[in-house]
Formats: structure tokens, C-alpha cells, sequence
């Protein structure tokens, strides 16, 4: 399986609470510009899963969008907070699919990279907003991922 992890793009500051943040005109632009690189490149993801807060919904959306599949589905566990066991056991459970798409958050999407690549400081990498990173993952255990990409949203 393929996880391609998205951060989602630039959001609203957090005036009003951190779970309804939506995204800002520079993240909308930033979402599309991902779905047209996605497109292009033929990253065709079988599903969309997405964190439940609004600024994921609102990247994923126009992601989905931009593929022509309109099947986003929001879970629980993406949203702030997600573990990298949570994430590559849930992950586990959709082995059929060829490959995901996962719209959620930092510092989670760093950690859960990390973890997956066996790289013990999750310091190490940053997942900026709209960026978009594949990982294959040739079992679902720590360490046994292997990185395809990690493309800022500047360079698609």
C-alpha cells in the first residue's frame, strides 16, 4: 500500500477555536495546486480519508475535486492528536485498497512519518502546510515504510 500523507493547507488563525479554523484564500490555492500536481503526476488514491476538523475537510474536498472522486470519508483518528500505532493499525484494517490518501495534521503526520520510515527523532522531518508525502508501506509495523516523497506545495 501507498499512504500519501497531506497536511492540510494554510488555515485561519485560531480566533475562534482550533476545530471550525477554515481554510484562507492562500490555502485554498495551496489545495488546488495539490490536486492538479496529484493529477498530473497520476497519484490516483482508491479513497480520501480526512480528519474531521474543517480546514482538513476543506483540502480534502478540493482534492477530491481535482481527481474527479468526490468519496471523501472523515474519521475520528486523523484528527489532532493521532498516534503512529493508531495510524498504521487503522491503515492495516484497509490493506485492500493500492493506496490512500490521508488529510490531517502536524505534529502527527511528522511523528507518524518518522515511525514509519524507522527514523528515531521525528524532529528530524517537517511536514509543512499542503505538503504531500508517499510513503510505501511494506508491512504495518514501525519502521517498515519506505519514502517516495515529500513535496512542499511551493514546488508543485
Amino acid at each position: 500500500m501507498v499512504a500519501y500523507f497531506l497536511r492540510h493547507a494554510d488555515a485561519e488563525p485560531r480566533a475562534n477555536g482550533d476545530h471550525e479554523r477554515k481554510l484562507t484564500s492562500k490555502g485554498r490555492e495551496q489545495a488546488e495546486r495539490v490536486g492538479k500536481f496529484v493529477v498530473r503526476c497520476g497519484l490516483l488514491p482508491e479513497i480520501i480519508l480526512t480528519s474531521p476538523l474543517v480546514r482538513a475537510r476543506q483540502t480534502a474536498q478540493i482534492v477530491a475535486e481535482a481527481l474527479g472522486n468526490g468519496e471523501v470519508v472523515e474519521v475520528d483518528w486523523l484528527a489532532c492528536g493521532m498516534t503512529p500505532e493508531t495510524c498504521l493499525m487503522e491503515l492495516k484494517a484497509r490493506q485492500g485498497s493500492a493506496s490512500i490518501l490521508l488529510v490531517g495534521h502536524e505534529p502527527d503526520f511528522s511523528e507518524t512519518i518518522a515511525a514509519m520510515l524507522g527514523v528515531k527523532d521525528s524532529g528530524a522531518i517537517k511536514v509543512r502546510k499542503a505538503a504531500l508525502t508517499g510513503i510505501e508501506l511494506l508491512d504495518f509495523q514501525v519502521g517498515q515504510g519506505q519514502l517516495h516523497f515529500l513535496v512542499p506545495a511551493r514546488l508543485m
